[in-house]
């Protein structure tokens, strides 16, 4: 189905060829990606400076964003900037102070000039797609997936300090990404959708990072054969490939689509030069694409679904030991929904969000349920449409009632299920669902407390099957159905109604509202001369997600208040990271009262340091830490609990990384064979941090200190870091460097 080629690509006439009568520095600049990064670049062609045209924010990250803007002198607007209410929209759970967070961004957008859509209108992804995304573009977004390559716009997810440096007309800061040509050939089958292309994809590129910190950029005779929600469909899931952005050919079809939206002059023709070069290929035969299944507990743990039916005992087995390993308290028992005959049984299932809850989808799902039942048994099943006016033409095609005559629920717009926020199954329940991710907890289990539940991700079409099918787990490909795609017909009245637009017309007399759970940051001090590190928590799995480092679900409601939710740190992970953390904070703060701990005092004077110049912080080891979302607060209740660092062997993205600086903290990487076996207590001693820092060196000698007073020398990397990210380190996060250069 997908062959991934690691050697150069020329793309001559339309078709991959090996060479061509070209330079290839000079052909890279004929993709795609090239002309719109360079189009939106204010430095050079290595070190990129890039200003978007738009910007995206959720009801969990737009408070922090604009809190922290607001410290460092934010006046207006400066380019339009959507803040949409559909992660924190259940608003019984915390009491008030999830609308609060709606009252406060209505009053922003209103002082600022931004785009306020209020709870349920739309999820995110889909508003950006309706009424910002035009071809040529630039997005940038506080959500992990911001992408709307399939519209000809480059969409990049990134944590809210780089949003905030593009309010304060700054740039995004990026070395100049390699380019990899995804080439698509044939038609889909019957039965295979989207998330089938897109499981695909991510199984075959994730686990060896082919594909990280890189711009996929699809084109391809296969393009013809797609409608644009089976394009944009794939598109938001090469977010779990670690990809930095993604870009598509446009054709007739996208500019039909603008048409509909009633923008026909964000449609241009994009495609690559007649000789492009790229730094790999993947080749994609869509014909060949089957129905695909990603089990617990990432996007690329995937299989066909056939493949799983007949192999379903030793990969649940799989499943539940991993599970067990991860979480000890919490066991998951899935091989209990075998039945006698060996098929496989799930209790739920769940359309939802930027990725499943897309027009076509839910028109294949009705297409397959139309007379047909869900069942009365356990098995269940829920649609969530991912904005108003599809809810709106869903209904006016009939497929709302057929779904809901076939025992389907219909639910509004809401990013919910996609982070353990609605429709959480029972212990040991098996959820399928056409959402994002599958991450552990995702669903909103809580293993601390002996809960634990798993997600398996299907294209939309085999949940749909399953349903018909009583729960059993069945692939769309093997039914017969009609499945020729429905036009959707775009009102966008109710956006007129609804939406409050003030770009370009703010009212800085309007004073913003703030609920009591709506919090400024903490300070923050300058990095000290000298370091020294205590580690809080020390992990080995080969990936730790930003879901681990700050849980989402239940911890939504306190996203704007930076204190509070720290004390969520790693609660699903490391129950004791929050009371080490805090320990080594009342270390600092002792230490900056004049009071230093005997045994600390005893080692900075073995090594002639002063203590009023060494700073103590806790750090973090994990092996590849920040797979997953953008969200800041993975990095940002560290920092609030006293955190000075990360270290680990690599970032596991880009978006991770830039959050531990614009909040302070060295982002260290060692060398696996350098690795140490550190433990939770032990230290890191930096002497001269602040100096080596300031002059650019990128190996830093410290020392490891065991508890019982062994000493190790240690090597530690902090390569990459442009000038200005060094300046935040030094100043110890984004909001004081503001401060500094007001």
């Amino acid at each position: 189905m997908i062959r991934y080629h690691s050697a150069g690509t020329y793309l001559v006439g339309g078709k991959p060829a090996a060479a061509a009568p070209l330079p290839r520095e000079q052909a890279r600049k004929n993709t795609m990606a090239a002309k719109i990064l360079a189009a939106h670049n204010k430095g050079n062609e290595q070190d990129m400076r890039l200003s978007f045209d738009a910007l995206v924010s959720h009801d969990i990250t737009y408070v922090g964003i604009i809190q922290t803007a607001r410290a460092s002198g934010l006046k207006e607007f400066p380019v339009p900037y959507a803040l949409t209410n559909c992660h924190n929209s259940l608003c019984a759970v915390g009491g008030t102070i999830n609308e609060d967070d709606h009252v406060f961004g209505l009053s922003a957008a209103k002082k600022y000039g931004g785009v306020y859509v209020p709870a349920n209108e739309s999820v995110i992804h889909a508003y950006a797609r309706e009424a910002l995304a035009g071809c040529g573009k630039m997005i940038l977004g506080s959500d992990s997936h911001t992408r709307y390559g399939a519209l000809g716009a480059m969409g990049v997810g990134e944590g809210g300090p780089e949003l905030v440096k593009q309010l304060l007309r700054r740039t995004y800061d990026v070395n100049a990404p390699e380019v990899v040509l995804v080439y698509l050939t044939g038609k889909p089958p019957r039965g295979v959708g989207p998330h089938d292309v897109a499981l695909a994809l991510v199984g075959a590129t994730f686990k060896g990072g082919l594909v990280k910190n890189k711009v996929l950029e699809f084109t391809g005779p296969g393009l013809a054969n797609l409608p644009v929600d089976f394009r944009c469909g794939i598109d938001v899931m090469t977010t779990e490939t670690t990809c930095l952005s993604s870009i598509w050919e446009t054709d007739d079809a996208v500019k039909a689509y603008y048409a509909a939206h009633g923008r026909p002059e964000d449609y241009r023709r994009m495609a690559p030069g007649d000789v492009a070069f790229y730094d790999a290929m993947i080749e994609i035969d869509l014909s060949a694409m089957e129905s695909m299944i990603a089990l617990p507990f990432h996007p690329s743990n995937v299989y066909t679904v056939h493949y799983f039916n007949e192999h379903a005992k030793e990969l649940l087995e799989k499943v539940e030991t991993e599970a067990a390993e991860k979480f000890g308290k919490a066991r998951l028992s899935l091989r209990q929904k075998i039945l006698p005959d060996g098929r496989v049984v799930a209790d739920q299932g769940v359309i939802a969000g930027c990725a499943g809850g897309l027009f076509d989808n839910v028109e294949a799902a009705r297409a397959i349920l139309r007379g047909g039942s869900t069942g009365n048994g356990a098995f269940s099943l829920s649609v969530y449409p991912a904005s108003v006016p599809i809810s709106l033409a869903l209904t006016r095609s009939g497929a709302v009632a057929d779904l809901l005559s076939a025992g389907a629920v219909i639910k509004p717009a809401f990013c919910g299920p996609c982070f353990g926020a609605g429709d959480v199954p029972a212990n040991n329940g098996l959820s399928l669902r056409h959402t994002t991710r599958n991450f552990p907890n995702r669903e909103g289990s809580k293993p601390g407390e002996g809960q634990l539940a798993g997600v398996a991700l299907m294209d939309a079409r085999s949940i749909a099957a399953t349903a018909k099918n009583g729960g059993v787990i069945t692939a769309a490909t093997d039914l017969d159905y009609d499945d020729a795609v429905k036009p959707y017909v775009f009102d966008g009245g109710v956006y007129e109604k609804r939406v409050y637009n003030g770009f370009g017309h703010p009212q800085p007399e309007t004073e913003l509202v703030m609920g009591p759970n709506i919090a400024d940051w903490p300070r923050q001090y300058p990095l000290s001369r000298h370091v020294l590190l205590r580690f809080a928590a020390v992990i080995h799995d080969p990936v730790t997600t930003t879901d681990e480092l700050i849980p989402s679900g239940e911890t939504s409601s306190y996203r704007s208040n930076p204190l509070r939710l720290a004390t969520f740190a790693l609660s699903r992970r490391c129950p004791d990271y929050v009371n080490n953390a805090k320990a080594v904070a009342a270390e600092e703060a002792a230490r900056r009262d004049g009071k230093v701990g005997q045994g600390i005092e005893k080692l900075l004077k073995k090594h002639g340091l002063d203590a009023a110049e060494t700073e103590i912080g806790s750090v973090l080891f994990a092996e590849k830490p920040g797979d997953g979302s953008a969200r800041e607060q993975a990095a940002s209740c560290q920092r609030v609990l006293g955190g000075l660092a990360n270290l680990c062997y690599e970032y596991a993205t880009k978006r991770y990384r830039s959050n531990c600086i614009n909040w302070g903290m060295l982002p260290f990487t060692l060398d696996r064979d350098d690795a140490a076996d550190f433990a939770v207590g032990d230290l890191l001693l930096l002497p001269d941090a602040r100096e080596r820092l300031l002059r650019g060196e990128t190996t830093f000698a410290a020392i490891l200190v065991r508890e019982n007073g062994e000493e190790t020398p240690v090597s530690l990397h902090l390569d990459g870091l442009t000038p200005d990210e060094r300046d935040i380190l030094l100043a110890g996060c984004l909001i004081n460097y503001y401060a500094e250069n007001r």
